[in-house]
Parts: C-alpha cells; structure tokens; sequence
C-alpha cells in the first residue's frame, strides 16, 4: 500500500501511471471476483482507496497551479 506522502513526492507522470496500474488491477480484481472466489477480498478496496488518493493529489496539484497564476 502506497501511502499519500509517497504519492505527493512522486511526479505527475509517476502518478498518472501509477493511477492506470491501479485501474488496470482494479478491472482485473473484479473480473476475477465475478468469475471465481478471491483469495483476499480486501484488495479491490485497497485498490479503489489507492485510485482516490491518486485523484486527490492530482486535484490538489491543479487547484495549486490555478491559484498560483
């Protein structure tokens, strides 16, 4: 698990990819989860937790370069 300041200290590339990784994890959890039996459920929330935390940190990064200029 990643935690927010990693992800604050990586760059917005490393985070942009970091956040398609994480979907492409996401996608594959729920494919699985639909088709057979997890071995540890908790990872879809992990995953989905990680994509929010990416969001927001883009976010605050945005909203920071907006009110700088």
């Amino acid at each position: 698990m990643t935690k927010a300041s990693e992800l604050r200290e990586m760059s917005d590339e490393q985070l942009e990819l970091t956040s398609k990784e994480a979907a492409e994890k996401l996608f594959r959890l729920r494919f699985q989860a639909e088709a057979e039996r997890l071995d540890v459920p908790s990872e879809i929330r992990k995953s989905r937790r990680l994509i929010a935390r990416i969001m927001t940190i883009q976010t605050e990064r945005r909203t920071a370069s907006r009110s700088a200029v």
